[in-house]
């Protein structure tokens, strides 16, 4: 059985996805009625935005806590590429 792995993101990053949820099934409900193309895409890109973030959040949260965990405390020279790792993440 898998341990309970919650981080404090966690409860944010359901509300992201619950957003987005609601917002795909307003783009399905969409199509079916016919709308017009650049409603549909609007609509489709808030939820690959929302999904985005979720995402994104969800990454930077295990780079700063389980990243760490396993690595453990290091000198500050043995630090640096690991927290440029941790920087040059947010830019994905």
């Amino acid at each position: 059985m898998a341990e309970d792995h919650r981080h404090e993101t966690h409860p944010e990053i359901v509300k992201r996805l619950k957003r987005a949820e609601g917002h795909l099934r307003s783009v399905v409900e969409m199509i079916e009625a016919g709308r017009a193309c650049l409603d549909i895409a609007q609509q489709l890109h808030a939820v690959e935005k929302a999904i985005g973030q979720a995402k994104k959040t969800l990454i930077q949260d295990h780079l700063d806590h389980c990243l760490d965990d396993v690595v453990g405390p290091l000198a500050r020279g043995q630090r640096r590429a690991i927290d440029e790792f941790k920087e040059i993440t947010k830019y994905l």
